[in-house]
């Protein structure tokens, strides 16, 4: 009721007031364990990094595969779906660069973040494209704050109740997702692939711990082959 009051009178921040709201519901609703307040405030431990193969083979590449596979692939789609034709290569060696350097920190796979990109490229983050950039700028310095308050927001979203988390973060990508679909269904003969991406991400299917993001583009490019052969052979 919220996001859709949002929606008809203030439509820009439709997202942020069913958040706000969501925040109350949960402040007032929801005790926050005594252990949240006790980690507010962040206090850093080193932790000397050290090679092991096991762990690189056991932990580090399948991580690197599911990044891949779940957030840069569907990140690239989302860009080229808002109208933005990015060259690959620069963007994957930036990313595999910057994760060198802040694995050294203990961070693991800078990437695109598919439903970050999602939120930051779609028509509600402008109506001029060449400006949306503002967007990722802004949540970028948003996320300095919310990094230092990991722990509180990590405790206050798991005293939370879930369908009320998932519901949020669905109302904040509607709009995305109304676009992506009306892109990807208004070609005919592209239009049962891209039904058939849509069903199996959706569907959320794992296999070998690879997310369905993955599955999905591998089971729309494989009806697209699919289709193609026959249109060929007919």
């Amino acid at each position: 009721a919220a996001w859709a009051l949002g929606w008809t009178f203030a439509r820009r921040f439709a997202v942020p007031i069913a958040v706000a709201t969501t925040a109350i519901i949960v402040a007032l609703a929801t005790p926050i364990p005594a252990e949240a307040w006790a980690h507010l405030w962040p206090q850093p431990v080193f932790v000397k990094p050290v090679w092991d193969l096991l762990p690189a083979l056991g932990l580090a590449i399948p991580l690197f595969i599911v990044t891949m596979a779940s957030q840069n692939v569907p990140g690239l789609a989302v860009l080229r779906s808002n109208g933005y034709d990015i060259a690959v290569r620069p963007v994957f060696v930036a990313t595999g660069v910057a994760s060198w350097a802040v694995a050294l920190f203990g961070g693991h796979g800078l990437n695109l973040s598919a439903i970050t990109a999602a939120l930051c490229a779609g028509p509600e983050a402008g109506q001029d494209p060449a400006r949306r950039y503002i967007a990722s700028v802004t949540t970028g310095i948003v996320y300095i704050p919310l990094g230092l308050g990991v722990g509180f927001a990590a405790a206050f979203i798991a005293a939370s109740p879930p369908l009320l988390i998932q519901a949020v973060a669905g109302l904040a990508l509607l709009t995305s997702l109304a676009a992506a679909l009306a892109s990807a269904l208004s070609r005919e003969a592209v239009r049962l692939s891209a039904l058939v991406t849509f069903v199996t991400t959706a569907s959320g299917i794992s296999i070998f711990g690879v997310g369905a993001a993955f599955w999905g583009l591998v089971a729309g490019g494989l009806m697209l082959m699919l289709e193609r052969r026959q249109q060929h052979t007919a």
